[in-house]
């Protein structure tokens, strides 16, 4: 057990490193990165489609794509016209730095102000692996449990926000909007959390204005 946990702490050591570089890249150009994050089915490219079309009229844009198999997700994001690569990771249940550095490649960072990651669906292994985003938006829905804080409780400590999607489905299903809020904040109090809907666009405007003003802040060089 020993020789696996070593393997496991250089693994991610190294990682750490890359990341590092990513995040200096972005810095140097001002780059606002977040990092977006669910299990399977949440909404989560349904969340990345309205903010592009809220971020898109003021701000450059693009997307990277992690999937298991497909570029189903990139398909939906291209019909946007911004740019999208796809990591396809063949299996593996996260993103890692190297493979975002590689992706960075395919991208003229200059011409842009804001890059989301679109990891894999997955609450376990993504919350390990730091990619040089300035953030982690975690994304549940109605549809889930309300006790997703508790059941995956570092990736919630670990994101800085948490988008409490598909909130038009509440009068049909089990689910406490007041009960994901006080599991959320248990494991981290400082938690900035939205409550949207895709389908009625509510919540929306109010998650977009808060990320617009990161990306300023990002674009001044703050």
């Amino acid at each position: 057990m020993g020789n696996i946990v070593t393997v496991e702490r250089q693994i991610l050591r190294k990682n750490d490193d890359i990341a590092a570089e990513n995040r200096e890249i972005f810095r140097r150009h001002n780059l606002f990165v977040f990092n977006l994050l669910s299990s399977p089915g949440s909404g989560k490219t349904s969340i990345l489609e309205k903010t592009i079309e809220k971020m898109v009229p003021k701000y450059r844009l693009a997307v990277v794509e992690g999937d298991v198999q497909t570029d189903l997700d990139a398909q939906r994001i291209s019909r946007f016209d911004v740019p999208v690569v796809q990591i396809v990771t063949k299996g593996g249940c996260h993103l890692e730095a190297n493979l975002i550095q590689n992706a960075l490649k395919n991208l003229e960072l200059d011409q842009l102000d804001l890059l989301v990651i679109e990891n894999v669906g997955n609450l376990v292994c993504p919350s390990n692996y730091d990619l040089g985003e300035a953030l982690k938006v975690v994304v549940v829905s109605t549809t889930e449990g309300d006790d997703k804080p508790l059941k995956y409780p570092k990736m919630f400590r670990v994101s800085e926000v948490m988008i409490v999607n598909k909130i038009d489905l509440l009068p049909y299903v089990d689910f406490s909007l007041e009960n994901v809020r006080k599991n959320a904040l248990q494991i981290n109090p400082n938690l900035q959390i939205f409550e949207t809907s895709c389908r009625t666009g509510e919540g929306i405007e109010q998650w977009a204005a808060w990320l617009a003003e990161k990306v300023e802040t990002s674009r001044s060089g703050n």
